[in-house]
């Protein structure tokens, strides 16, 4: 009975609706056709009436911000700008007909998704290193991390040998050996330093682009002795706040890694300040396998444990008193309790992206509370996308935005559609603590569930892995991380203050030492890891497709979502892998033999060659023995032949491309080369254009695909001199991209 009045209603309003605008087969009366058209129809008005079309805002911004990154050249702000202003007009002339005013609506938001992409990119653009350089660097330390060996700096430049001041990054990132710097130090150092690189393969993650937003320029690693130099000018003001900050954020880290201890402790320092420079590559590599890795990243979990414990700490403390807890509003003063600490747990634990997005998503659910609105609702969720997306259009292409919005609007919709159901008994009360025990253990497994279906598309793409025990791996650490780590971590910052903080810290200790015993025993289980072969931006555009019409929708709408996700699965099962890579300085290749695997020639960096691997589905390691198989190689050069009998020369010198041009198919080098070649020829003026080249086979030949198009001339992209006309046939249509320079076999130089 209270469904039928909304039901009532939208039958109403649809049946109002003019002619014009029903699906055709509406109005053949006495089909089935018009039966379907007739049941769309009123359960797009029922939605409507549950104003569910406010919830594809967001989506309309997003798609503007992708408009926005397709585009090979930059922008002018002035031509979004008056398109939003335009559709935000014809919107309001025409709000009597609600149709023509929610495309107006839309539109605006796309115009404005496009317009935020254009200001952001204005408002933090630097230059870009143009090529390797070995110079002398001098600049303002912002912040330091503390690694297994040395540290990694992020200095505010002020000047570099050989540069002028108009080519100078603002901000470079290197690592160092040794030596002891502080935030806010002068120093002075002889560094190599490389442009961001592009990416590894045609279509792969652009570095670049992502150390352009976080304002870098130039990353790499210093050689012999660090001195403190007299600053050129005096230190700006918000570096001196920066830097006291990040000295803070460094001392905490250093006392709850030495109380907690081991990597329990390194695993608590990283939650409570962001620093994640103690934990070893073997713990991330547990982690990863059970599927906990999002435990030491700190994003919607942590900030929700934080807020949540202290929004629960003060409405306890409140209501001791009878007559605070009858005279005052309890409940919102502990909502604002939580939003400013909150807030001040972003802060200190540096300001990352993802705790950026986090915090907004807290912010606006605890807000909802002080004006007496539902916390959790998906509303609430479109309001915190539109915010993040208008302040960092940038992290729509990211998969820590896409993973967590993903996980909670795939909770959310759960939520909604749970309230909603049908109770014809009451539910089954069981006996204390039966009863606790299992809603909290039902609890953790619906919401790994919902959570991992929701993201797996995303880690399949960017990461090309799949972890399927990570249901157990989060059942079993995430009561630690609930009712000991998180809790003990607000304990101890409250308490560090007074000196009296390393009880705290030992039982955050010995709560994440747990949380790894788990990762460890999860990650030796067999197929812990499975790598999925890289598939394509349309089928991610698919999969999200299919997650937004499933969540988005309330009614029988939603079930046209499996639609796009059987279309996604059936092009994931059959990606389009390449015949030939090439990295993008030449200095190796790789060629797929007669058994469907790679085959190395020459040395590409071992970064780059996992990468290779785990992008084709393949478990091997850089250092396999049987990656040379099938290469015949000799102080000239090496020679592969593909699964068709083409020849494929990797030449080391001039001697040996003169020879390969006669004989081979594809000659690849990394020695610039301008004479005649009767093979296909890629040598290092053409990577120098193109960036990472691959190849597909074609019954012709080879279709290339390059890195970074050709006309491609974003802010984020390095300028190139031109190059000579390349040897071989015009690339097909590549993905956005784009080439640099020597890549470092140390990949801590640019993640």
């Amino acid at each position: 009975m209270q469904s039928a009045t909304p039901g009532r209603r939208a039958r109403l309003i649809a049946a109002a609706m003019p002619a014009r605008l029903l699906p055709p087969f509406a109005l053949n009366g006495g089909s089935v056709l018009a039966e379907l058209g007739g049941a769309l129809t009123e359960a797009l008005a029922l939605e409507t009436e549950r104003r569910r079309l406010f919830l594809w805002l967001p989506v309309a911004m997003g798609l503007g911000v992708l408009l926005y990154f397709a585009a090979d050249s930059e922008p002018s702000l002035w031509a979004p700008a008056i398109g939003f202003a335009v559709a935000a007009t014809l919107a309001g002339l025409l709000r009597t007909r609600p149709v023509a005013a929610g495309a107006c609506v839309a539109v605006a938001a796309i115009f404005a998704g496009f317009g935020a992409g254009v200001w952001r990119t204005a408002d933090i653009a630097a230059p870009m290193l143009d090529r390797p350089r070995v110079a002398k660097i001098t600049g303002f330390v912002e912040s330091v991390e503390a690694r297994d060996v040395g540290a990694r700096l992020v200095l505010l430049i002020t000047d570099i040998a050989g540069l002028a001041p108009e080519s100078r990054p603002r901000r470079v990132r290197v690592n160092i050996r040794s030596g002891a710097v502080a935030p806010g130090d002068h120093i002075v150092a002889t560094a190599r330093l490389l442009p961001p690189p592009g990416p590894a393969r045609a279509g792969g993650y652009d570095f670049g682009r992502d150390a352009f937003f976080k304002g870098i320029g130039a990353v790499g690693r210093t050689a012999g002795k660090i001195a403190l130099a007299p600053p050129p000018s005096a230190m700006p003001m918000r570096l001196a706040l920066d830097a006291a900050l990040d000295r803070a954020r460094n001392a905490l880290t250093q006392r709850i890694a030495s109380v907690g201890g081991g990597q329990g402790g390194a695993m608590g320092a990283a939650l409570v300040t962001g620093k994640r420079g103690l934990i070893t590559e073997a713990t991330n590599n547990d982690l990863r396998a059970a599927g906990i890795y999002h435990i030491v990243s700190i994003s919607g979990l942590h900030m929700v444990l934080a807020a949540g414990t202290i929004f629960w700490l003060v409405r306890a403390l409140l209501a001791l008193s009878q007559t605070v807890a009858l005279s005052w509003p309890v409940k919102k003063i502990a909502a604002v309790a939580a939003m400013i600490g909150a807030t001040a747990y972003c802060v200190f634990s540096g300001g990352d992206v993802a705790t950026e997005r986090s915090l907004i998503m807290t912010l606006v659910m605890l807000g909802a509370i002080l004006v007496d609105r539902s916390a959790l609702s998906m509303r609430n969720l479109a309001l915190a996308a539109l915010i993040v997306l208008l302040r960092e259009p940038d992290a729509l292409l990211g998969p820590s935005f896409q993973m967590s919005f993903g996980a909670v609007a795939a909770l959310i919709a759960f939520a909604e559609r749970w309230e909603r159901r049908e109770r014809s008994q009451p539910p089954r009360v069981l006996p204390w603590p039966l009863g606790a025990l299992w809603t909290a253990a039902l609890g953790i497994l619906v919401t790994t569930i919902l959570a991992t279906a929701a993201t797996a598309p995303f880690g399949a793409f960017h990461f090309q892995t799949f972890n399927p025990f990570g249901l157990l791996g989060n059942a079993l650490a995430l009561p630690f991380v609930s009712l000991c780590v998180m809790p003990a971590a607000v304990f101890g910052v409250l308490a560090y203050p007074f000196g009296l903080d390393w009880p705290a810290w030992a039982l955050m200790g010995l709560g994440s030492e747990l949380v790894l015993q788990v990762a460890h025993w999860v990650a030796t289980i067999d197929h812990s890891t499975v790598t999925i072969p890289a598939f394509g931006t349309a089928v991610l555009l698919s999969f999200v497709a299919a997650l937004l019409w499933t969540t988005l929708w309330t009614t029988r709408l939603r079930w046209l979502g499996i639609l796009p996700l059987a279309l996604g699965v059936a092009f994931a099962a059959k990606p389009e892998r390449p015949e030939i890579l090439i990295e993008r300085d030449g200095s190796g290749i790789a060629v797929r033999g007669a058994n469907g695997r790679f085959a190395i020639a020459g040395k590409p960096s071992r970064f780059v060659l996992q990468l290779w691997l785990t992008a084709d589905g393949d478990n091997r390691s850089p250092d396999d023995a049987t990656l040379r198989d099938g290469i015949a190689c000799d102080s000239l050069g090496c020679v592969a032949r593909t699964a068709e009998g083409r020849t494929v020369s990797y030449a080391r010198d001039r001697v040996g491309i003169i020879e390969d041009c006669r004989r081979a198919d594809l000659v690849v080098t990394a020695i610039p080369w301008s004479a005649p070649c009767e093979a296909t020829l890629v040598h290092r003026m053409d990577l120098a254009r193109d960036g990472a080249t691959s190849l597909y086979r074609r019954s012709e030949g080879w279709s290339f695909r390059p890195s970074e198009p050709q006309g491609a001339d974003r802010p984020w992209t390095r300028r190139r001199a031109e190059a000579p006309q390349p040897q071989h046939p015009a690339p097909a249509v590549a993905p956005p991209g784009r080439a640099d320079a020597a890549p470092s076999d140390e990949p801590d130089a640019f993640q």
